[in-house]
């Protein structure tokens, strides 16, 4: 296929346009609408065998279809002198008198937007076009001839962070976000409209492009992140002030307010994900961070259900017994102490005896009644971040729980999704019919798979600690992150550190 098209498809376009085209490619290619699929489903025959192919094509000066593997358009093509056709499934512009297929930019601009609006009348969504520069951006690019390469040992976006006082525990938070992909390609893209144009010192989404904008400079001095802090102060005040802070807590008021400040004019005025619809908000932070947890409280005694999926952000798993618990053992089973992130994962999503001190109102009993309540992940976000609660609040005491909890490189979510959870259930609730069922195996899901990409330790007790962090600047390039400090590491001192906050990335993405 030539790449710069030809003279017979120019001269046909300066004579009769774009309309032939955009005709046979919105009806017999892309079919638009319910009424195209319709009509091609009658009309696209090979008007000389009456066949569907092989490889039908549509002339592009008049209504002839013609098998291009029997020779029928060819042969159109010579007795009319009809040189031109297009693929009626792939869309592409065949010559025969260049005897070659032919790209043409502007008709590939007519195909993109057909596709997209097919996708969008079968209820698929968006359809994934890979990136191409604007002519804005092509004449950026060549008014800066210089180019900073990346390269698999590349250190660009890697920055130190100068520590104001107590202020690792943003520095972390900071290291991690800068590593996710689509937030980088997000601002990197200048895609932000600021909401803030009359004060626009106060959007903290600015000063996050700004950072993005700083580490992928090539520059290697640390940065002082007062800007941001002052920000963070102004919008989350309960964290203002220069005492040490609790790394989950700015993790989670940063996204609030980005999450605030992200949101375009058409976006809902909420300052809070919505609840029983995870995507009703459009912005950058919540297409990325934002899963959908689904609870089911089953009533024990009509056993009905009363299902709520709510929006998250991240998960908190704790680390320490049940409080009924009296025989402590370790592992994934009730009653233990976990010791993986998977056996903290298989508790949270365990179903859970609500008990006789927490009756809740049955809809179909009318009556309250005891009842069992399981989360299960409904949808998984882009980026999965778990918190492990290793710091104990009480009356009584304070304290810090420093076990060791094993966390993969690459971690697969099937177990915890709600139909996986609840196949299981009924299972689980049928057993005396488990001897007459086949067994069947778990299968291995690629689309629920994460890898790892930051790890957040504490180091220290709850009173005095310090924060760091794991980074994974290319696949297999670790790097830790000590304020101004940063230095090579290793995978397998990644997986030995403690672990407080984990990030895991899909590894593959749905294009809605």
């Amino acid at each position: 296929m030539s790449a710069h098209g030809c003279l017979h498809l120019n001269n046909f376009k300066a004579a009769k346009g774009t309309r032939p085209y955009r005709l046979i490619h919105s009806f017999f290619v892309a079919c638009t609408s319910s009424e195209a699929r319709k009509r091609k489903a009658k009309s696209c025959l090979c008007h000389v065998c009456q066949r569907r192919g092989p490889r039908l094509h549509a002339c592009l000066h008049c209504i002839f279809f013609g098998c291009y593997g029997a020779g029928h358009i060819q042969a159109h093509s010579q007795q009319r002198k009809h040189f031109l056709a297009v693929d009626l499934t792939y869309g592409v512009v065949c010559c025969f008198q260049c005897g070659d297929y032919v790209y043409d930019r502007e008709l590939e601009i007519i195909a993109q937007k057909h596709q997209t609006k097919a996708s969008l009348s079968l209820g698929l969504g968006q359809v994934y076009h890979s990136w191409e520069p604007s002519e804005e951006e092509v004449e950026l690019l060549k008014k800066h001839t210089r180019r900073k390469k990346i390269t698999d040992s590349s250190i660009i976006g890697l920055r130190g962070l100068v520590n104001l006082g107590n202020t690792c525990f943003m520095n972390c938070i900071v290291q991690a976000l800068l590593k996710v992909p689509l937030l980088r390609d997000f601002f990197l893209s200048d895609r932000h409209i600021c909401q803030f144009q009359d004060e626009p010192g106060r959007c903290l989404v600015c000063e996050i492009s700004r950072l993005f904008q700083e580490f992928y400079s090539g520059n290697k001095a640390p940065l002082t992140l007062h800007r941001l802090l002052h920000l963070i102060w102004t919008h989350a005040r309960h964290l203002a002030g220069y005492e040490q802070q609790d790394a989950h807590e700015f993790f989670i008021a940063t996204l609030d307010v980005l999450h605030r400040h992200c949101r375009g004019p058409n976006e809902q005025q909420s300052t809070q994900p919505q609840e029983n619809s995870v995507n009703r908000c459009t912005c950058i932070i919540d297409k990325i961070f934002t899963g959908g947890l689904q609870s089911d409280v089953v009533c024990q005694a009509c056993h009905g259900v009363s299902t709520t999926v709510d929006p998250f952000w991240d998960i908190s798993l704790d680390l320490g017994p049940s409080p009924s618990t009296k025989v402590v053992t370790t592992g994934s089973g009730p009653g233990s102490i976990p010791t993986s992130l998977q056996d903290c994962l298989e508790r949270f999503t365990r179903a859970e005896h609500l008990g006789s001190s927490a009756k809740i109102k049955c809809s179909r009993c009318l009556s309250y009644q005891e009842s069992t309540k399981q989360l299960t992940m409904k949808k998984l976000p882009v980026v999965a971040s778990f918190h492990l609660k290793r710091f104990e609040h009480s009356n009584r005491f304070h304290k810090k729980i420093s076990s060791f909890i094993a966390f993969p490189e690459y971690l697969d979510m099937s177990p915890f999704m709600s139909h996986r959870r609840n196949i299981n259930n009924n299972v689980n609730s049928n057993s005396s019919d488990r001897a007459d069922r086949p067994v069947h195996k778990p299968l291995i899901s690629t689309e629920n798979m994460y890898s790892l990409f930051a790890v957040i330790n504490h180091v220290g007790t709850i009173e005095a600690g310090h924060y760091t962090a794991y980074i994974r600047q290319h696949r297999d390039h670790w790097f830790k992150c000590d304020d101004h400090l940063i230095t090579k590491a290793d995978i397998r001192d990644v997986l030995q550190s403690e672990g407080y906050l984990l990030f895991y990335h899909k590894m593959i993405l749905e294009y809605e």
